[in-house]
């Protein structure tokens, strides 16, 4: 759990027993209040991947549902979980190669010059 998110651990470990110093507690006893804490707890959660507590995120899911009943045919209505998850994504370019490093300078150099022009 440290290595995850040792500040996660923290204050996961001061709201839940009022713990300020881990470190002062013997490694047995810090190690079962760890694994005590609630699974919704910050480091219990990040050490799952879950980005969103599934109790917050079920309810635009039930309107998300609703919206799309009641939606005319053809229109896709704005989605609450889509927003809520659409930070989460990340966007992937693909790699540009290059076949010397005299094409790189040259596409380096392009770059530089659109950058400085526009």
């Amino acid at each position: 759990m440290l290595s995850a998110d040792r500040d996660a651990l923290v204050c996961d470990l001061a709201e839940t027993y009022h713990v300020l110093d881990m470190w002062a507690l013997p490694v047995p006893l810090l190690a079962t209040l760890a694994s005590g804490l609630r699974d919704d707890s910050r480091i219990k959660m990040r050490m799952a991947g879950v980005k969103h507590i599934p109790a917050v995120f079920v309810l635009p899911q039930i309107r998300d549902q609703i919206a799309c009943v009641f939606a005319k045919k053809g229109e896709k209505p704005r989605l609450l979980t889509e927003i809520m998850t659409r930070a989460e994504k990340k966007e992937t370019r693909a790699a540009r190669t290059f076949r010397s490093g005299a094409d790189f300078d040259k596409a380096w150099k392009a770059a530089v010059r659109s950058l400085n022009n526009g």
